[in-house]
């Protein structure tokens, strides 16, 4: 696996754990990024659990699936949007309204696009979960 695109890694790893049926996947290297994408996961419901591991070698992801993630992909380049271009996005990566969520980094932090519609603010895309 190249290491270019650690994000985009860890969305392929999710992506084909949850198609295999596996119940865990682990994804290495972790980053601090990769973390708060999971977290957003985590918060809807998208993922069970995750913990940070230090193997020795490098530090890594232990996520439990939910079974929930029928596709999820980082999105490049990571594009900044505006608070007006919500509803274009959404069109964009998501198959309907109200299902999934996109993942986006602004100023306050990684957090879903609906989060940032309540406060806002624009951001770059990170990744869409549905």
């Amino acid at each position: 696996m190249a290491l270019n695109d650690t994000l985009a890694n860890a969305m392929i790893c999710i992506k084909n754990g949850e198609a295999i049926g596996h119940d865990t996947c682990v994804i290495r290297p972790a980053s601090k990024l990769i973390k708060e994408v999971l977290r957003v996961m985590q918060k809807n419901e998208y993922i069970g659990d995750f913990e940070e591991v230090d193997d020795g070698r490098d530090k890594l992801f232990k996520v439990k699936l939910s079974g929930k993630v029928n596709n999820c992909k980082a999105i490049k380049p990571r594009l900044p949007i505006k608070r007006t271009e919500y509803d274009v996005i959404e069109k964009q990566y998501l198959p309907a309204k109200g299902v999934g969520i996109i993942i986006i980094t602004t100023p306050d932090g990684v957090m879903s696009l609906d989060e940032a519609k309540e406060k806002k603010i624009g951001g770059r895309l990170l990744a869409f979960v549905y």
